[in-house]
């Protein structure tokens, strides 16, 4: 049996404000390396026998704290990276909310292509063959994946067998663990957005 730890990165300037997709140069700020640190200290004394990021640098510095605590290298995977914004990259949501198609996107995300971007069927169906890959490869293992929001929504979708247009009710919050199982059985979803705090009610 496989163990994934799937994480989503911490917080950086634009959560919840603006379309960072592949744009370069997108750190955390302060408050996501807090809890980046914290976070390598909740997986506590969890056996993680390989640990891999998207490529982005918001993934990766997420993933840098957990690999250094337990000398490990921190893995780049393309598979699990963000979604291709195209059009939409570097824009703010405020703008987007005015914008042809976007409301379509975030209501019919399994037909709606972004524009000069990616298909969620697409980034679902990657990410799912990336887990996978990953799978066999660490076939008795516990594994830590780094990505992005969408990213994960996706695939845990996949996996709990939930159409992609209403996986917006899944909710997957910046440096949050969800824990997917995968063997010969099937799928099991252990936790989902799981970031160590009772939610805000």
């Amino acid at each position: 049996m496989t163990t994934f730890l799937l994480i989503r990165h911490g917080i950086n300037d634009l959560v919840d404000r603006a379309i960072a997709g592949w744009m370069p140069g997108v750190h955390l700020n302060q408050e996501g390396r807090t809890q980046a640190e914290q976070l390598a200290e909740r997986l506590g004394q969890t056996r993680i026998a390989a640990i891999y990021s998207s490529p982005l640098e918001r993934a990766r510095e997420t993933a840098e704290p957990i690999a250094r605590q337990r000398g490990l290298p921190v893995q780049i995977c393309q598979g699990v990276g963000e979604i291709q914004f195209g059009d939409w990259t570097g824009h703010s949501l405020e703008h987007l909310a005015d914008v042809p198609g976007w409301r379509q996107f975030n209501s019919f995300r399994s037909g709606t292509r972004v524009p000069g971007g990616e298909l969620m069927l697409e980034v679902q169906a990657r990410t799912v063959a990336e887990l996978e890959r990953l799978r066999e490869q660490h076939p008795k293992d516990t594994v830590v994946v780094v990505s992005h929001g969408d990213v994960i929504k996706a695939a845990v979708a996949h996996y709990a067998g939930i159409p992609l247009d209403l996986f917006q009710r899944v909710e997957i919050s910046p440096a949050s663990v969800s824990i997917l199982t995968l063997d010969e059985s099937g799928p099991r979803l252990l936790r989902i957005n799981d970031t160590g705090q009772f939610p805000k009610l």
